[in-house]
């Protein structure tokens, strides 16, 4: 098995820069989206980016990249001649079973399957088609030219020689591959963090506190946006949906409050409507520093982490140092959970999680088996 060319489905923000990442490592690519100004779209962002990044001398010429990427509207054009098929339609279940049901009919038997999909299980997409043991998934983070890591995710019947081709494929196009080895619910970075959001709302709900106070504490704690910042700034809906699905999927402790759920049916979106925990419409919010409340222990988000980190080593997800690389390359932490673990001491970690536990009435936040042992 052998990788030439890609075929990327879906032109938008991940699309064109996955293509993108593509084509500037010597790939042929075939970029496909539904409609041609979609593909225009995307293809015109890629000339832009191609542009800055001669200029920097980041790559030598924008055109010989450019001539390796084929826009398209016609999904067979796309995907006849593929090796490897790259997903990044819309996270919605009907749109994605309609496509991987068309691509299996179209590509050739050898093709390899993956989504970009950050949120759905690899085996459940890998069912649409025909070929499940070719199927898997490459999670890129965004934007895909910057971000370095590449989670390979292993769907239930993925086979060894893909698993094992997609690492190597991830390499050669300049990235950091992390392995999954099980589907679980947002595999290594996303589910890691996931505990942070439950903690947050609890402690401000229970404290009574203001966004500016917590955000306030955490730019003082070293962190360059503080959580409601940051929210604002990724967008209201996008940390309401995760939360929701982690709901269903993981524990309905993971369920949004009811003033987030407002927010998004109000459409305070944040900076990009212009309001959510802050108002945007004058540029980046101020956050002022002296509101900085004592009431919020930083480092009580860097437990939870801790714990959901060795959670997935306990089900068998990944081995703890792909886990330290996906947070430290995904979320830009200058230690991984497993490191920060050897600094702070397990049983100081197990007690302060017992604590947290009690106080919140979440047992999401209960120490994991081997804290606790």
């Amino acid at each position: 098995m052998e990788i030439k060319t890609v075929a990327v489905l879906g032109a938008g923000l991940m699309g064109h820069g996955i293509a993108e990442v593509c084509a500037m490592a010597g790939y042929n690519v075939t970029m496909r989206d539904i409609k041609q100004e979609f593909v225009d779209r995307g293809m015109n962002m890629i000339k832009e980016s191609l542009a800055k990044l001669e200029q920097k001398g980041k790559i030598k010429s924008a055109e010989e990249v450019l001539s390796r990427i084929k826009p398209t509207v016609d999904l067979e054009e796309a995907v006849k001649d593929a090796d490897l098929v790259i997903e990044a339609v819309p996270e919605v279940v009907e749109i994605k079973k309609q496509v991987w049901e068309e691509v299996d009919k179209l590509a050739k038997p050898d093709c390899i399957f993956t989504s970009n999909t950050s949120t759905m299980r690899i085996t459940m997409l890998a069912d649409f088609t025909s070929r499940p043991e070719k199927f898997a998934g490459l999670h890129f983070f965004n934007p895909p030219v910057l971000m370095r890591l590449v989670e390979v995710i292993r769907g239930e019947k993925t086979s060894d020689e893909v698993m094992d081709l997609l690492v190597e494929f991830v390499k050669s196009i300049g990235k950091t591959p992390v392995r999954v080895e099980k589907d679980v619910p947002g595999f290594i970075a996303n589910r890691v963090v996931a505990p942070r959001g439950v903690l947050l709302h609890a402690v401000v709900e229970a404290e009574n506190l203001t966004p500016e106070e917590v955000d306030a504490a955490f730019r003082k704690a070293g962190y360059p946006m503080g959580p409601f910042e940051l929210a604002d700034y990724v967008g209201i809906d996008v940390n309401y949906n995760a939360a929701r699905y982690f709901a269903r999927a993981v524990s309905p402790e993971y369920e949004p409050p009811e003033r987030v759920r407002k927010m998004v049916e109000e459409g305070r979106l944040g900076r990009k409507t212009g309001r959510g925990w802050y108002d945007w419409s004058g540029g980046k919010p101020k956050i002022d520093l002296s509101k900085a409340t004592g009431k919020i222990n930083v480092e009580d988000f860097l437990m939870v982490e801790i714990n959901e980190a060795v959670k997935l080593v306990e089900m068998g997800v990944a081995k703890p140092e792909d886990i330290d690389i996906a947070l430290k390359l995904g979320y830009g932490r200058q230690k991984g959970p497993f490191e920060l673990l050897e600094e702070f001491g397990k049983e100081r970690v197990a007690r302060r999680l017992e604590e947290l536990a009690k106080k919140y009435g979440k047992k999401i936040f209960e120490p994991a088996e081997s804290l606790r042992t």
